[in-house]
């Protein structure tokens, strides 16, 4: 019987699924990130493997702190929160984190498949103890301030005479955006580092020299920026 001999390389590339497959214009991360549908976060409770847990699926909306409490209020025996998202209202990401850190204990998670990212990051960093499983993404933005350039370009090319009240306002805000994240990193007990040397890194090229727009960390780096906490031994 005559055997068909298919290249190593062409195999793995067939055995790929769209979860697998990279963004070649942000290369650290997946081309088909599964973060959950585009509505509001839903909060449904649900036995897996023995425990007790609160699946939270969709974008982040200014009220999903208050709707969290109300889930975990109403089942003491949940335990651990299991996330994927594409992000959504910022300060709404910032309430979800800082309601879930009032609940000693509780354990926030991004399931091997699943992808956390934006506003979602701060939600998840609100867990007193964090994971993400193998598989699981945890994608940030990569923030460059000067990505306000083309603004500042269109409004001198118009003479505008406010261009440097413009320019002074977009230092504003970033810098006051710079403090909360800041801020709230140091609470959650994460790394300041994950700003200055992920999120606000001014030189991130992808493909074709393209300005990269997401980063997802690897296992290494979650640790390394105390995103998910290091077990201390015994």
């Amino acid at each position: 019987m005559k055997v068909l001999r298919i290249p190593t390389a062409l195999l793995a590339l067939a055995m790929l699924t769209g979860a697998d497959k990279r963004d070649l214009d942000n290369p650290t991360c997946p081309a088909e990130p599964n973060w959950g549908p585009a509505e509001a976060m839903t909060l449904t409770p649900k036995d897996i493997d023995g425990k007790r847990v609160l699946l939270a699926e969709g974008m982040i909306d200014p009220y999903v702190a208050d709707r969290l409490r109300d889930a975990i209020e109403a089942d003491d025996l949940i335990e651990e929160i299991w996330i994927r998202s594409s992000g959504g209202d910022a300060e709404g990401g910032n309430a979800a984190g800082k309601a879930i850190r009032s609940y000693p204990g509780m354990l926030t998670r991004i399931p091997k498949g699943w992808t956390c990212f934006s506003a979602c990051n701060f939600m998840f960093m609100g867990g007193d103890r964090r994971a993400v499983d193998e598989g699981g993404i945890f994608m940030v933005h990569m923030f460059t301030h000067t990505g306000q350039r083309s603004v500042i370009t269109r409004s001198v090319e118009k003479g505008t005479d406010n261009t440097i009240e413009l320019i002074g306002e977009i230092e504003q805000l970033s810098a006051l955006l710079a403090s909360e994240d800041n801020d709230f990193l140091i609470r959650m007990g994460v790394s300041r580092k994950l700003l200055t040397e992920i999120m606000y890194r001014q030189a991130a090229t992808g493909g074709e020299g393209k300005q990269q727009q997401r980063y997802c960390l690897s296992q290494e780096e979650l640790r390394r920026y105390n995103v998910v906490p290091v077990e201390k031994a015994a």
